[in-house]
């Protein structure tokens, strides 16, 4: 598949899933929340498309997570029928689509986080490289507790249905415990992969 084609593809599938999520979604300020960092994503690969192509393995994480976003602000986080199903197979006693949410968190922008490091030649290959995606993404994380924080008392509400705690006491360290795991698989599963097609996108 080309790299045009492959754009387009993606392009249509970003726009047919945002579309879908926005049909009466669960609750609307939610949805706006949730998927606000998918439609900044999306302008941002835009905006650099042509100065700093990324490459194909980051621009197909990216849109996983993009997905991730829109179909926990369709339903909200804590009301994933899937994994209210999933929850009964196993006896959860929450809805656990958040942690999949936390684990993407890490996982891709830790895979996103090694190609701007290794293409601007801010740390080199090694356990260096390893260390400070794991800190970018457990960074990213912390901040986006903040945010939550910060739009839970800005609206005034308990803001539930964004933070999707659940009642769950230490949903905020596990969510960035989650993060840090996510960040660690992506590099031991996918660096040598990554490897290989940034070192193409160099030749």
């Amino acid at each position: 598949m080309t790299a045009t084609l492959s754009r387009i593809v993606w392009a249509a599938i970003f726009a047919a899933v945002l579309i879908w999520s926005a049909i009466e979604p669960k609750d609307t300020l939610t949805w706006f929340l949730e998927v606000l960092p998918a439609l900044i994503g999306a302008v941002v690969l835009l905006a650099t498309l042509k100065r700093f192509p990324l490459t194909p393995l980051a621009y197909q994480l990216v849109l996983v997570h993009c997905i991730i976003l829109m179909v926990g602000g369709h339903y909200t986080y804590a009301e994933v029928p899937l994994f209210d199903t999933i929850g009964d197979w196993f006896g959860w006693q929450r809805n656990n689509y958040d942690k999949v949410g936390h684990l993407a968190q890490g996982f891709i922008p830790a895979i996103l986080a090694r190609e701007i490091f290794v293409r601007h030649q801010v740390v080199k290959a090694g356990n260096w490289l390893f260390f400070q995606c794991v800190c970018f993404a457990l960074a990213l994380s912390a901040f986006y507790e903040l945010i939550e924080w910060w739009v839970a008392v800005a609206s005034g509400e308990s803001a539930e249905a964004f933070l999707g705690t659940q009642g769950y006491q230490w949903d905020t360290q596990s969510d960035m415990m989650w993060a840090m795991a996510g960040a660690i698989l992506a590099q031991l599963l996918l660096a040598s992969r990554h490897d290989t097609q940034m070192a193409a996108l160099n030749s």
